[in-house]
């Protein structure tokens, strides 16, 4: 029976299959063998003979074994010890790759049974990074020809693999793949100059295909331009009572701030509740790198539910372990980590030294939040959506945080930016190879959740913050050393998830004396709120309690206008010079909203109508000329309000999906978008996710 089995065996494999396998393993352990025969001879405090000396047969023998216990140790071992890791800090593993790689070196020599070979543990560091980076390179290299090999290359970067294998749908699946911060208008240029060559085949921009697979469409963001509500609408299919980045709700009596998870876990709740359904992704989805889980069952790097301990339900972390199993990715993305950490440090150097204008300080812990954005968090999200494609998931989402963190401090259209979009297309290009080798068709639909907008900050321009023009506007004390206001991107907070730090102190709100007003800023979106008055104010209440605020404020060269609730008109829109305009009279008189373009009349309207809007919501000026706008943080690159490129990003589809909206018709706002990829998935037979109370009474009021 034993032989019968043991046949039946080697005939489903296959003699074939064993013997490539057997092939392929035998030629990683012959280079690994080589690569510490070479190491030995290069590295001073590496040997691989007795002190007295050894024949060449015995040196070869001990490199031989010594290299196949450090191949099984790599195998079998490191995987345990990063399951054991996830314990600590992520970003802490990605720091103690190279310790762990050298320790599994170490320990493969003590277990040599030649005896010999003995290493510095300071150079074992090096010889196991180069090892497990050259037996990678080597293995993906004799797997190349092989599509059941690739295939299980590439299940081991899987972010999770699913417990059963039912049969997988024939019909298309679709991966929805975010460019986070990247506008219309960015992506268009870096298109026509070769810098995204995979994106320009598809477009066919570049000649090289004879017709377009997919088509380019901009879509126009609510006033608040940024990732937490686009992303919230994408994935939820609701925007409502966003009215920023970070906002005071007097209600609770605290600072909800979108990329904090405690405030992205209401927000997601907030967003079920108002829908009436759990968001895009709840039929067989993932959701990969995004501030919200969209439903999706299978979920890594989602930051609403990083507040909560780990368990079956939440797994935002095991994407770390399922990317950082494998030694040599671990290793590679190290090496990659610190190469980005010189990269930042050389391109901050030069721009200081050039005196290059506009600038904001890019020391402390940036290069490492850069590097993390750009190299980290790609690396892994990368990794596990190849993994949903290989295990057949019917929609996947992920965000790319890379062009937006690195924009924010840099300047979107910067020579920095530009080489993070092109690697960033690397990343599709890759993606698309990995879709021929998977168990069902997929369509890919890139999208970005709003742009960015150039321009120095309000503070290098003129000397103060928000919060010091509104305590000026107060009567209140101004330091003479005007505090600058802190970056709050979205890799920030995934640093600070990863590390499991406290919350900026600049975000949490500490309790404030009674006339003293509560001053947020989202890009070039400020909003001023009074903590001690509970309901939110009005024009008369505010001009009746601080005579010279508003005024102030509106005035001010670097303030485009204000909008406040009002007693005798709802709300009023106030600008320069005493302007004054009722909510209700902006579509023949739009005033200083005239500037900001088509949308910008509907948008302040709609967030007048939330329940959290601010006391104050202050918009910074904007030049239509050269699309500049002035950040209340520190940012050359910011969005958050209107004014410029921040508010229309776009919607690359393929051909084969109906048009996101009729011909002559504008995409607007994170909902419709929502709306749109819910229709796509009906269209490809997948699967048929309803539509919330809200999200259809509004199609219906549309028909």
């Amino acid at each position: 029976m034993r032989g019968v089995g043991w046949r039946r065996i080697a005939g489903r494999i296959g003699w074939r299959r064993i013997a490539r396998q057997t092939g392929r393993s035998v030629a990683v352990w012959a280079v690994s063998t080589l690569t510490m025969l070479a190491l030995a001879l290069l590295l001073p405090d590496f040997r691989l003979q007795s002190a007295d000396g050894d024949s060449a047969t015995r040196i070869a023998l001990t490199a031989a074994l010594g290299a196949g216990a450090f191949g099984i140790l790599s195998a079998v071992v490191w995987p345990l010890l990063v399951r054991l890791l996830l314990l600590v800090p992520a970003l802490v593993l990605g720091l103690l790759v190279f310790f762990l790689n050298g320790s599994l070196l170490l320990v493969a020599l003590r277990l040599n049974p030649t005896g010999r070979g003995a290493v510095a543990p300071e150079t074992a560091v090096i010889v196991a990074a180069v090892m497990s980076a050259v037996a990678s390179a080597t293995g993906g290299a004799l797997a190349v020809r092989d599509d059941e090999a690739y295939r299980r290359r590439l299940h081991r970067l899987a972010a999770r693999r699913r417990r059963t294998d039912p049969p997988c749908a024939t019909a298309p699946g679709l991966v929805f793949l975010q460019l986070d911060g990247v506008g219309h208008d960015v992506l268009r240029a870096a298109v026509d100059r070769g810098l995204m060559p995979t994106l320009a085949r598809l477009l066919a921009a570049d000649g090289s295909t004879p017709a377009p697979t997919h088509r380019l469409t901009p879509w126009h963001t609510d006033w608040s331009s940024q990732t937490g509500a686009s992303q919230l609408g994408i994935l939820h299919g609701s925007t409502y009572d966003v009215p920023a980045f970070r906002w005071y709700e007097k209600d609770r009596g605290e600072v909800m701030v979108c990329n904090r998870p405690t405030s992205a876990a209401e927000l997601q709740r907030r967003a079920v509740a108002h829908t009436g359904d759990g968001g895009l992704l709840t039929a067989d989805g993932a959701s990969r790198g995004n501030l919200f889980s969209g439903g999706a069952g299978e979920q890594a790097l989602v930051l609403s539910i990083a507040a909560r301990r780990r368990s079956r339900e939440n797994r935002s972390r095991a994407g770390y372990f399922a990317y950082f199993s494998d030694p040599a990715n671990a290793v590679r993305t190290a090496l990659s980590f610190i190469a980005e950490v010189a990269r930042e440090i050389g391109e901050s150097t030069r721009a200081r030294f050039c005196r290059q204008r506009p600038r904001v300080s890019r020391g402390g812990l940036y290069p490492l939040v850069r590097a993390f954005a750009t190299v980290v968090e790609r690396d892994v999200v990368v990794a596990a959506v190849m993994g949903d494609m290989l295990a057949g998931r019917t929609a996947v989402y992920a965000d790319l945080v890379a062009y937006d963190e690195v924009a924010h401090h840099s300047g979107p259209c910067s020579r920095d930016a530009e080489r993070v979009l092109a690697r960033l297309d690397r990343s599709i290009a890759l993606l698309a190879r990995v879709a021929d080798h998977a168990p069902r068709p997929y369509r890919l639909v890139v999208l970005s959740d709003h742009g960015q907008s150039p321009g120095e900050t309000f503070h290098a321009r003129y000397g103060l913050t928000l919060a010091d023009l509104v305590r000026a506007g107060c009567g209140l004390h101004v330091p003479r050393r005007a505090e600058r206001t802190h970056s709050g991107t979205e890799a920030r907070a995934a640093v600070r998830a990863a590390l499991r730090r406290p919350v900026e102190e600049g975000e949490q709100h500490r309790p404030a004396r009674r006339r003293e007003p509560i001053v947020l800023a989202s890009g070039n979106l400020g909003l001023v709120s009074f903590p001690d008055v509970r309901h939110r104010m009005t024009k008369e209440e505010i001009d009746a309690r601080h005579p010279a605020l508003l005024s102030t404020l509106a005035n001010h060269p670097g303030i485009g206008f204000l909008l406040v609730a009002s007693v005798a008109h709802d709300g009023v829109l106030l600008g320069p010079g005493g302007i004054e305009i009722p909510l209700a009279d902006l579509d023949r008189e739009p005033g200083p909203l005239a500037r900001f373009g088509p949308g910008a009349v509907a948008a302040v309207r709609r967030t007048h109508s939330f329940p959290h809007t601010a006391d104050i919501m202050v918009n910074s000026a904007y030049d239509p000329a050269d699309g500049e706008v002035l950040a209340f943080e520190e940012q050359i690159g910011s969005h958050g309000g209107l004014g410029g490129a921040q508010s229309r990003p776009f919607l690359m589809s393929p051909l084969e999906l109906s048009e996101p909206v009729a011909a002559g018709e504008r995409l607007t706002g994170a909902e419709q978008v929502h709306r749109v990829l819910r229709r796509w998935l009906g269209e490809l037979s997948g699967p048929q996710v309803p539509l919330g109370a809200a999200a259809a009474a509004e199609d219906e009021r549309a028909a």
